[in-house]
């Protein structure tokens, strides 16, 4: 896997983190991203950084938000998380097994693939 795709990879994840609290608490804070992703504080710290700079995250101190441009994106990858897992399951792989692979596949997968798994679900 190439440095690039790794990249994204972990700005994806992050970012589907951070939406993911958001929507189960008021705030958020770098040490509930650390601990939902069990990741050091340093690495949500270098990954913030990233983020705020390329305009997806902005922060008030001690609170991290998205961004609607943020928010926009970590729907999406969310979306293709949902989709691909549930697909998935629908093919009688396993739901831990779907959930992992999910995971992985949500950041790789072609807009080709992932409408034909978004359509045969819709049926």
């Amino acid at each position: 896997m190439s440095t690039h795709v790794k990249h994204n990879q972990s700005s994806e994840d992050y970012l589907e983190s951070v939406l993911m609290l958001s929507r189960q608490q008021e705030v958020v804070h770098r040490i509930d991203v650390a601990k939902r992703m069990n990741v050091s504080q340093a690495a949500v710290n270098k990954a913030v950084k990233i983020l705020v700079e390329k305009g997806y995250i902005y922060e008030d101190g001690k609170h991290l938000y998205l961004s609607e441009e943020g928010k926009r994106y970590a729907e999406a990858v969310y979306e293709k998380h949902c989709i691909i897992r549930d697909y998935l399951i629908s093919c009688g792989v396993s739901a831990a097994a779907a959930e992992e692979d999910a995971c992985n596949m949500e950041h790789l997968i072609s807009e080709e693939t992932f409408t034909m798994m978004k359509t045969t679900l819709n049926k």
